[in-house]
């Protein structure tokens, strides 16, 4: 049986790499999201994404972009 932590761990390690990467992945997945539920469960989409992000340690990149944190 996969060990998930570990896997976890590796998925942070790789994110934390290459957080400009992770973060295209993890917008073009919510705007897939997005796209597949006609935009309506859009702030549901976008707090998984801003929790996703949390927990992969990953900037996000249009917030730094308008200067956010």
């Amino acid at each position: 049986m996969p060990d998930f932590g570990e896997m976890a761990d590796k998925a942070k390690d790789f994110a934390g790499e290459h957080d400009k990467q992770s973060d295209e992945v993890l917008d073009k997945a919510a705007e897939f999201a997005d796209d597949k539920t006609g935009d309506k469960y859009g702030s549901q989409v976008q707090s998984g994404e801003d929790k996703a992000e949390d927990y992969l340690g990953v900037e996000d990149q249009d917030q730094q972009d308008q200067g956010g944190s």
